[in-house]
């Protein structure tokens, strides 16, 4: 091991290409750590340690950042404090850092000794009954193309259960093959990990209505409607704008304003948990590497177990 004399600022460029080289981890996932990680470097620098070495790095250094994480609000006109979950990202992206720093044998704190903050067992997850799904599917105006495109979003995410990421790089040309009531695509999920996903036929024939007005020729399947976005290289939807086309939907009928895209991917898993499907098999359809996420949806077959026991239960003594 080797005492590094540069200080941990000028590391971080090295750790994302190592990230993206040896880790295979997606541009996203880089962008994400450098963003938790410029947290601590902003820190370092408020609290006249900007030059601090990898070495010095120690539990003393960890302690005071972790109460700074503690005590940090959302903004400065906020009272609320970052979430225990949203304090872990931070730590978390640093405990990879220190990794990075074994890896290349520099001298530094072992990541183990970063401990993660604890939160509570029972998360809680939003989302939207039979009733509340079909209210919002049904509100985007289907007379022109731009509310054709809303509605073969909407239908899609209740569908497949895809999350924005994954929805925005679907292409046209994956949908060149249609049958009547069904389909199934191979996508490039997180992590860089294929999987299958299915679409039923209200989302298809909406696709299909979609895909029927196009004039254009860009490749992407979801597109920008707003003035000069034709100018554009693509006008391929970004996630920002899938986020606010649901948000405006979300509005119009009058849902909670927490209902955002990824609310429909936790409606999709829990309307398959409330048919029956065994959850390994919500956990494959979600593209979950680790079943203990997908164990977030376990409220569904609890109420469910409670129901049947109520129902069935010595009901007759």
């Amino acid at each position: 091991m080797k005492k590094s004399t540069l200080p941990v600022s000028k590391h971080i460029k090295g750790f994302l290409d190592y990230l993206e080289i040896e880790k295979g981890l997606s541009k996203k996932t880089q962008e994400n750590y450098s963003r938790y990680l410029s947290r601590f470097v902003k820190w370092l620098k408020k609290e006249q340690k900007a030059c601090l070495l990898p070495h010095q790095i120690d539990q003393k250094i960890l302690w005071q950042y972790r109460v700074f994480l503690s005590r940090k609000t959302l903004s400065r006109s906020s009272q609320t404090n970052l979430k225990k979950s949203t304090q872990n990202y931070y730590l978390i992206a640093l405990r990879a850092l220190l990794s990075y720093f074994s890896d290349k044998n520099i001298t530094s704190l072992p990541s183990d000794k970063i401990k993660l903050a604890k939160q509570s067992k029972n998360r809680k997850i939003h989302f939207l009954t039979l009733d509340k799904l079909k209210q919002l599917l049904s509100s985007p105006n289907t007379e022109n193309e731009s509310g054709l495109r809303d509605k073969a979003i909407l239908e899609t995410l209740f569908s497949t259960g895809l999350r924005v990421a994954e929805l925005v790089k679907l292409n046209r040309q994956q949908f060149n093959n249609f049958k009547k009531d069904f389909l199934e695509i191979n996508i490039l999920g997180k992590g860089n990990k294929t999987r299958t996903v299915y679409f039923s036929e209200r989302a298809i024939q909406a696709i299909k209505k979609y895909l029927s007005e196009r004039k254009d020729i860009d490749p992407a399947l979801f597109i920008n409607y707003r003035p000069g976005a034709d100018k554009a290289e693509t006008r391929r939807l970004t996630t920002r704008a899938v986020e606010l086309i649901v948000k405006k939907y979300v509005k119009i009928v009058g849902l909670p304003l927490n209902t955002t895209p990824h609310t429909l991917r936790h409606s999709f898993a829990t309307d398959l948990l409330t048919q029956g499907v065994d959850i390994r098999l919500v956990q494959e359809f979600l593209g979950h590497s680790d079943i203990s996420t997908t164990q977030i949806y376990t409220h569904v077959t609890n109420k469910k177990l409670k129901d049947v026991y109520k129902k069935f239960h010595s009901k007759d003594i």
